[in-house]
């Protein structure tokens, strides 16, 4: 008999979520008016610890948002990590302007602090740090960075809700920072994003570019070129349930990462993970392994293994320097490991300790069957 197969996500709505959504319907407010919107906005700034939060249709117009915000001119220069999603190098170029790749740190996925001096020039106007797979980018020295050389921050904290930095979380620690709620996050509108800052004028701004530029006490007079990039009120009703229990969610994929850390232990010669700093908080998107010997040839090979066996995995991002759009010469060897190396497994709320236990055997029977 086979075994239903496990998959590599899926969503938990086990809340308010179909009583807020009926009354969106049964009120005719399904559109990007609604009491949802101003209620799951104020609710995430709360959650965040910050004063303003702007909501989005998804994770990537959030962030092209808060750039625009941020000023962003042709020919500027924004240093981001190579290794991230594609969407972080995107929106740079959206602006006319060019993604600067900075390398990962040796001990962490995330963009490494000590790097960012040597990639600034005269055109240098921010800088993008990733919170990776729900691991905190070390936003005090990115900040101190930014501080000395005159330069902002937007955080892309698309993966990381609930992370923090020596107890404060991920969202107020930049200029601004943005959030995904894509089917497959911590919490989800099914698409959505979310721009926080403690900043009124930006904010105020980042309200008139969201909704096509029209100002709010003129209708249909448009005094700047906007976007229409609004959430509907069916996505933010989601979105207020799932905040309801995102406590619970964080929770539970917490769980879910100690057990495979129990489960993978006998592997250890054979993978490695990647540890907390001492001042991070991480949330557990997903759970990463790492082969310590072997490529993408390898890396393919266990992942085709594992779903022969049933199981669904993923690579960990290709660096952005490889991609054809962003592709160099040069070489950044620690993204370039982590890369070529990292198998996603599964990781959501639906799964069981005896799901964790399979899928930590079946990796187990493909690594020693190689």
């Amino acid at each position: 008999m086979s075994l239903d197969r496990i998959s590599l996500a899926q969503p938990t709505l086990d809340g308010n979520e179909r009583k807020y959504v009926l009354d969106c319907l049964d009120t005719n407010w399904i559109s990007s008016i609604g009491k949802y919107i101003g209620a799951f906005e104020e609710r995430f700034a709360d959650f965040c610890g910050v004063e303003h939060a702007i909501a989005t249709n998804n994770g990537t117009t959030a962030l092209h948002l808060a750039v625009v915000g941020m000023g962003v001119e042709p020919g500027d220069e924004i240093l981001v990590p190579t290794l991230t999603y594609i969407a972080t190098a995107n929106v740079v170029r959206y602006c006319g302007a060019v993604p600067v790749f900075v390398d990962s740190s040796p001990n962490a996925l995330n963009i490494d602090p000590e790097q960012l001096a040597q990639h600034v020039t005269d055109r240098t106007r921010g800088v993008i740090p990733v919170h990776l797979y729900g691991q905190p980018a070390d936003m005090r020295k990115i900040s101190e960075f930014c501080k000395e050389n005159g330069l902002w921050s937007v955080e892309d904290a698309a993966e990381a809700h609930g992370a923090g930095i020596e107890g404060k979380r991920v969202g107020g620690w930049g200029h601004c920072a943005t959030f995904s709620f894509f089917g497959n996050k911590i919490i989800t509108t099914g698409e959505g994003g979310i721009v926080t800052t403690d900043d009124p004028e930006l904010a105020q701004q980042l309200r008139l570019l969201r909704g096509q530029g029209m100002d709010p006490d003129r209708r249909y007079w448009f005094p700047v070129i906007g976007y229409n990039y609004r959430m509907t009120n069916i996505q933010a009703a989601i979105g207020l349930a799932q905040l309801e229990t995102i406590d619970r969610a964080i929770e539970a994929r917490s769980e879910i990462a100690s057990w495979y850390d129990e489960f993978l232990c006998p592997l250890g010669d054979e993978i490695t993970t990647v540890a907390d700093p001492p001042w991070a908080q991480s949330v557990v998107w997903v759970y990463n392994v790492f082969l310590r010997d072997g490529g993408e040839t390898e890396r393919d090979a266990a992942m085709a293994g594992l779903d022969e066996l049933g199981i669904e995995t993923r690579p960990v991002f290709y660096p952005m320097h490889v991609l054809p759009p962003y592709r160099e010469e040069a070489t950044y060897p620690h993204a370039e490991r982590w890369a070529r190396s990292g198998i996603t497994l599964p990781t959501h709320q639906g799964l069981s300790r005896l799901d964790v236990e399979r899928v930590a055997r079946s990796l187990e029977q493909t690594l020693r069957n190689r």
